[in-house]
């Protein structure tokens, strides 16, 4: 056994033994469906000028919605309450004196203006006019300052950025038109003034505070100006410094002013029992995919379930590390990416079992490195799919949606950890034996497969049918239409709003029972908390009073006599910007898929895996409208991942078919080759799919309603999008090829002798 194996060995439990020191002196931030949290109501007061519209109030939460991510607090809700009051729930603020604090930096009436700087003063200085202000500045110095020149409705926006590849951080200010060319004239009045002096900076005002006060730079000519309608704030900034900075201009005038009218603390939104069940249930999952994996892949299979166990301690590490915060279905997230690692493995693995019975002589860690050589690219190229999905779930989606895409991304990333690293470094020990050398069956690489056997006996002809594949597809996607036609979709509270209702009742029960009557009044879907200004506090979506009351009597049967505290309409937390965001999300999905799968293989390959896609999304899609299942925050999340698991089963198999095509010699049919691609990677569909399936078996039918539809969704998908990879995604790009064909040769780079350059040698 060569030194270096040991050495990534030692490295390896290195690595493991600090992310065992991170996970256990770092403590994890938890949703408000785990823990709890704070939650007010602030109620809006208009003026003349600005009522407190419904439209004024939206603008209002979204200026807060942004204070609420300066104070650092993920995963948080802003919803509309009515028509001038605003619901807000922060994870984690669990005491009275954080959720004072809280409340203060989010609802003070703001109010940001700019001035030009007159001179330098005194600390105890009063103000040489009236309207003007003596007040100390971010620099250290106390500064006089002119009356309000620029009102902070009059800017459009603030953010930090890095220009031109710079690693200099700068705030970039948007103005109006009015905004723009006052901000052009003080700027120009003040480039007059020589570099040192006070008059050449600008003061802009939160509050009586000076938050910054730059200097016009050198290059603006006096009289002149910056103009366009833009600036940026230079200095001496950190990211985070410039996001704080950018956070106070762009959130410092609220269009409205704000009054608090409650403020209490909620417990979790699910029950203790079901976060168990939950955990329990991953943990089976898990269990059940590693036995499985033992049975087919014997030594190394063991060795893969060894390096899957280290994922959850890399995954978690990384979560804690870069503070993310942990939902349930951030969970899920985490156990879907045990799926890629699985995948990558038994990608190796079917690899090396080809490679050793090929060449049985060359030994096991011969294939094994072959394996892994040869399934590298599909491998990156399916996680890099689904990373491009985590993203857009990040920068366009919000609350549980943008939790989501980073615990999936870091999920991807700690199961390609896992499978490509430690999982070779075992598997690389393992088969080094000398023992297991001479019983290479042992190993689980000394034959390809019952499986693979069989499929090599009976060479089944996909293509053959390729046309009754697509026609089976193409009605399995109108069935789901038709389904959304008809039936359509049962949005769930976060887009449709719905009632939020407090009560208090005589007898002492638990949540979870709770929960159990307002399910048995037939509300199964409600989400139902603590709270300590009522016993309870049920959310749902648009309820009659009749319904209502049914709600009321199913509690007093087991809680005594009941009283209904506060009963108030909410507005969509996932509302018309949403829907939006996660239209723009599955169109740029499609479209980034698109390119990087042209890039990495045809534009034709491309376009039949986002068709395949788009076949499974609106599937799944169409079959949870003929169930009148609800369409929520946490089935967006499944339908995002459903696009990653689509694509990722399609790669593999096109991974296969551009090597086999490349491969070829001129008289072979591309349809027959095509064919025998997709049936070599069957059963690494197969185990790959089993495998994965067991976890959200677990998930479906231990881990209560919470997850039981997350679940079922992906389960759906996981089906279908195995189906639609050999199904529907390869007999389009057959149809394809005989229209825009491949050519069998890889483009490679060519190397060019030196042109004469008419030098005497």
């Amino acid at each position: 056994m060569s030194r270096g194996v040991w050495v990534r060995f030692i490295l390896v439990l290195g690595l493991l033994a600090g992310c065992a020191a991170l996970a256990v002196n770092v403590k994890p931030n938890l949703g408000l469906d785990l823990r709890g949290g704070a939650q007010f109501v602030f109620e809006a007061e208009g003026t003349e000028q600005t009522p407190a519209t419904a439209e004024n109030v939206d603008k209002t939460l979204e200026v807060l919605r942004g204070r609420v991510d300066a104070l650092g607090v993920a995963e948080s809700v802003l919803v509309r309450q009515g028509e001038n009051r605003i619901l807000v729930e922060l994870p984690g603020v669990t005491s009275d004196e954080e959720a004072q604090e809280a409340e203060e930096r989010i609802g003070t009436t703001a109010k940001l203006t700019i001035h030009e700087v007159l001179s330098e003063a005194q600390p105890d200085a009063e103000p040489s006019d009236e309207g003007n202000l003596v007040l100390p500045s971010d620099q250290g110095d106390t500064l006089e300052i002119g009356p309000t020149v620029i009102q902070g409705e009059q800017i459009s926006g603030a953010s930090a950025v890095q220009r031109d590849q710079s690693v200099e951080w700068v705030v970039a200010i948007d103005f109006n038109g009015e905004g723009g060319s006052t901000w052009a004239d003080i700027t120009g009045d003040a480039a007059c003034n020589p570099t040192g002096d006070p008059k050449r900076r600008i003061a802009i005002v939160l509050d009586n505070e000076i938050i910054t006060s730059p200097e016009v730079n050198e290059g603006i000519g006096c009289d002149v100006g910056i103009r366009g309608g833009s600036t940026d704030i230079t200095g001496d900034y950190t990211a985070d410094s410039a996001k704080d900075l950018a956070a106070l201009i762009e959130g410092g005038a609220l269009p409205l002013e704000l009054k608090a009218i409650s403020d209490r603390l909620v417990g979790p939104s699910l029950g203790a029992a079901a976060i168990d069940a939950s955990i329990e249930a991953g943990i089976i999952g898990l269990i059940l995919t590693g036995l499985f994996i033992i049975v087919v892949y014997r030594l190394v299979g063991a060795m893969a379930t060894v390096a899957l166990a280290s994922y959850a301690l890399l995954a978690y590490a990384m979560l804690v590390g870069l503070g993310s915060t942990l939902t349930l279905p951030g969970l899920a997230g985490f156990v879907l990416a045990i799926g890629m690692a699985i995948d990558a493995n038994v990608l190796v693995f079917e690899r090396a079992r080809e490679e050793y019975a090929a060449y049985p002589s060359a030994g096991l860690r011969r294939a094994l490195q072959v394996g892994f050589n040869k399934a590298w690219t599909a491998i990156i190229d399916s996680n890099v799919t689904t990373l491009l999905a985590a993203a857009l779930l990040f920068f366009l989606g919000s609350g549980p949606i943008k939790g989501f895409g980073v615990t999936l991304s870091i999920g991807v990333i700690a199961s390609m950890i896992s499978a490509l690293i430690i999982a070779r470094v075992l598997c690389d020990l393992a088969v080094a034996n000398k023992g297991v050398n001479r019983k290479p069956a042992i190993s689980g690489l000394g034959s390809v497969g019952k499986v693979r056997t069989w499929l090599d006996r009976k060479d089944p002809d996909i293509m053959k049918n390729r046309g009754r594949w697509l026609a089976v597809s193409g009605a399995a996607t109108v069935f789901a239409i038709a389904g959304i036609a008809v039936q359509g979709l049962n949005l769930g509270v976060e887009f449709t709003g719905g009632r939020q209702l407090d009560y208090s009742v005589s007898q002492d029960i638990s949540v979870e029972e709770a929960r159990a009557a307002v399910s048995d009044a037939g509300f199964p879907e409600a989400v139902v908390q603590t709270a300590d200004t009522a016993d309870f506090t049920v959310r749902t979506g648009e309820i009659t009073n009749d319904e209502e009351q049914r709600i009321e009597d199913e509690l007093s049967a087991i809680g005594g006599d009941v009283s209904k505290i506060d009963d108030q309409l909410i507005g969509a937390s996932l509302g018309e910007e949403l829907r939006n965001n996660a239209l723009i999300a599955f169109g740029v999905a499609f479209l980034a898929q698109l390119l990087y799968l042209a890039f990495r293989f045809k534009w034709t390959f491309g376009v039949s895996a986002v068709i395949a896609m788009a076949h499974d999304v609106l599937i799944v899609v169409g079959i949870f409208a003929w169930l009148e299942k609800p369409i929520d925050g946490i089935f967006l999340a499944a339908a995002m991942t459903i696009i990653g698991l689509s694509v990722n089963d399609t790669v593999v198999v096109f991974d296969r078919v551009r090597e086999r095509w490349h491969g070829s010699k001129p008289e072979d049919d591309f349809s027959t080759l095509a064919n025998k691609a997709a049936v070599e990677t069957i059963p690494r569909t197969v185990n790959t799919g089993l495998g994965t399936m067991f976890i959200l078996a677990a998930l479906a039918i231990l881990g209560g309603d919470s997850l039981r539809d997350f679940s079922i969704a992906l389960l759906i998908g996981l089906v279908v999008g195995t189906y639609s990879s050999v199904f529907t995604a390869t007999p389009l790009v057959t149809y394809f090829q005989e229209k825009w064909p491949m050519s069998r040769v890889k483009k490679e780079k060519v190397e060019r002798a030196p042109e004469d350059s008419g030098a005497v040698v």
